[in-house]
């Protein structure tokens, strides 16, 4: 596929307009209105005119919908209004919850206040109890009967040590359960991995349906919503043929508004040239960002054919531009692009060669692939990933790496695996 890629901006004019166009070049979607507001705001001869507030509800999103995908526009515009509004954090909701009568004291106020700080995001605690209650001058035991009464606090699970007692204690505000049921679930608690042990017994089904509705970790609903995402780069493909394209429709626009004077003003004239040179540091942020996009699909055109990454550096593609490494890392810091295959950050497509042609990207999404087909029964080991991978890419690596790799992509170990699957078995 040949594409055809814009005539690199003429060093005289970079030169001109570098003061304001690095700035600008860096700043991404969200964030770039805001930037040229910096620049305007002394000029009168500047009007930043928002896009952003617009985009959502006229057509200026000229990406052609793929079939049943839903609205981009309608999504992003549902995120914004979604974290417009301030939801209560984890603590601030315990805090609230901190009443009689499981709270009737202000020594067991204080006990509870000490659960608090010491939650981990998850909602797991992570403290030691003697240590703590030593500190505030209390028995063991009386702290950790505080720490009991999380037990009835929302959101269930909150205050315990671990997956299990967080089960144990969102099974206690299942008070409608009959006394047959509830003692079933906390014997099947007492240990899960066997819990097919139990299943002649009655009532075994509605007992795992009740389990498996308990929430891991149990702070779950309070983590930080994703941040909104929207994309620079377009890559789009009909029928086989790819383009790229830059996603404007949600920058601003920078209008020069010329001062209707006769006679000469030094000032006003400088500021006029000033505002010419923030419109010409936009244009050229485009173009930047539009020859990577195009030099993306030249270098990783089988990534976008549904392949796998190819090992690319920064200075190929710097060199390629003439400008500085250092330029393109600030050019494609928090920038995303879009295509068929989803939305990625722009960094990830520069990869480290291993050996040859393999990534460490590629070597990455190959151990993913081996944990979403493996056995429930009997999930893959570190070392049995590493004798896979050596198969696969003829390499030789150490388990360790294989290890790191996995702990970056979110993976729990085998053992923590197995625990998860029998917990989601069907019944």
């Amino acid at each position: 596929m040949a594409i055809l890629r814009p005539t690199p901006t003429p060093k005289g004019k970079l030169s001109a307009t570098l003061k304001s166009w690095l700035p600008i070049l860096q700043s991404g979607p969200l964030e770039i209105e805001e930037t040229l507001q910096t620049y305007a705001q002394d000029n009168p001869c500047v009007h930043v005119q928002s896009a952003l507030s617009t985009a959502f509800s006229a057509c200026q999103f000229h990406k052609p919908p793929r079939p049943n995908a839903p609205s981009l526009k309608n999504a992003m515009s549902d995120k914004i209004e979604s974290l417009s509004v301030r939801k209560s954090t984890l603590y601030e909701t315990l805090n609230q919850q901190l009443l009689p009568p499981l709270f009737p004291t202000e020594m067991s106020l204080q006990i509870a206040q000490d659960i608090i700080e010491n939650l981990n995001h998850e909602g797991y605690f992570e403290g030691d109890v003697h240590a703590l209650a030593g500190g505030l001058g209390v028995e063991a035991q009386d702290y950790e009967k505080v720490r009991q009464r999380f037990a009835y606090l929302d959101p269930p699970g909150v205050g315990a040590r671990d997956v299990q007692e967080s089960f144990f204690f969102q099974l206690v505000q299942h008070s409608e359960l009959d006394t047959q049921t509830y003692e079933l679930c906390a014997k099947i608690l007492d240990n899960l991995e066997q819990h097919k042990e139990h299943s002649h017994t009655p009532g075994y089904a509605q007992a795992m349906k009740i389990i498996t509705s308990f929430k891991n970790p149990p702070a779950l609903d309070f983590h930080d919503p994703s941040p909104l995402v929207i994309p620079d780069i377009l890559v789009l493909e009909e029928q086989g043929e790819i383009s790229v394209q830059l996603n404007d429709s949600y920058y601003p626009k920078v209008i020069i508004e010329e001062p209707k004077i006769k006679e000469s003003n030094d000032y006003l004239k400088e500021k006029l040239k000033e505002a010419r040179d923030l419109v010409d540091a936009l244009q050229m942020r485009q173009q930047t960002i539009l020859k990577i996009g195009l030099m993306l699909v030249e270098y990783q055109y089988d990534f976008f054919k549904g392949k796998e990454i190819k090992p690319m550096r920064l200075v190929d593609i710097a060199n390629e531009f003439g400008y500085s490494p250092s330029t393109i890392s600030r050019a494609i810091s928090n920038k995303y692009l879009e295509c068929t295959r989803g939305i990625f950050p722009i960094k990830s497509f520069f990869t480290t060669a291993l050996e040859g042609d393999i990534s460490n990207a590629s070597i990455k999404d190959f151990i993913l692939g081996c944990i979403k087909a493996e056995d429930p029964i009997k999930p893959l080991s570190d070392l049995k990933i590493l004798e896979l991978v050596e198969a696969k890419f003829h390499l030789k690596m150490v388990r360790r790496t294989i290890t790191k790799y996995r702990k970056l992509l979110n993976i729990a170990s085998s053992s923590e695996r197995k625990k998860l699957y029998g917990m989601r078995a069907k019944h």
